[in-house]
């Protein structure tokens, strides 16, 4: 039997096991690959991090990676909104695309489609290399607020990253360049608002 089966009395293999087919592994885990999980990283503790990404979900959160992430969007499309000085643009994954994103660019995954799958491969992040996670004020493109952590676990650590912001008071969520108050969790809201201000973003 393979070393990656479901089946609790057979040993799993955190990596270095032998060849898994990776149909197979999606089938097994499709009821987490989707609401409210979305994601689950194929191998533990080694030193790149591949995670598969389904859909649907869309982001208000901007991800700063200190390495570069490679994207195979295998499945359905998606899309990456980035940041840079006050502006947005819209780079599309097209199902069957790949995509090499550069270390320290601002992201946010946007992934509308239901059943859309995707390959993220991104390095483990020795201590002292800290990633980044930022908020924009959809009206003005302004930075409302950034989390730092030192990333150990994607799965688990993203959520209370996420919480952290969305927890926040009307007050702490409210951009000081123009006085808009993010939308917060309230992610259609602050696409909407963003496709306004910034027409190159809408789909």
């Amino acid at each position: 039997m393979s070393p990656m089966s479901s089946d609790p009395s057979v040993p799993r293999l955190d990596h270095y096991s032998a060849p898994l087919n990776f149909q197979h592994w999606i089938d097994e885990r499709a009821h987490l690959l989707k609401p409210p999980v979305g994601n689950q990283q194929i191998w533990k503790n080694s030193d790149l991090i591949c995670t598969v990404v389904g859909g649907p979900n869309q982001r208000t959160d901007f991800h700063v990676d200190p390495f570069e992430e490679y994207f195979h969007q295998f499945k359905g499309n998606a899309s990456l909104l980035i940041a840079d000085r006050g502006k947005f643009e819209r780079v599309h994954l097209r199902e069957g695309d790949v995509f090499l994103l550069p270390a320290f660019v601002r992201h946010s995954p946007q992934r509308p489609e239901v059943g859309s799958l995707c390959t993220v491969i991104e390095r483990s992040r020795p201590a002292g290399d800290i990633d980044a996670f930022e908020w924009y004020c959809a009206d003005c493109g302004h930075l409302v607020a950034r989390r730092e952590l030192q990333l150990q676990s994607i799965v688990e650590d993203l959520p209370k990253a996420f919480s952290s912001f969305y927890d926040t008071s009307h007050e702490q969520r409210t951009c000081s360049h123009c006085g808009t108050v993010h939308a917060g969790r309230d992610w259609q809201a602050w696409h909407q608002s963003c496709a306004q201000h910034f027409p190159n973003t809408a789909l």
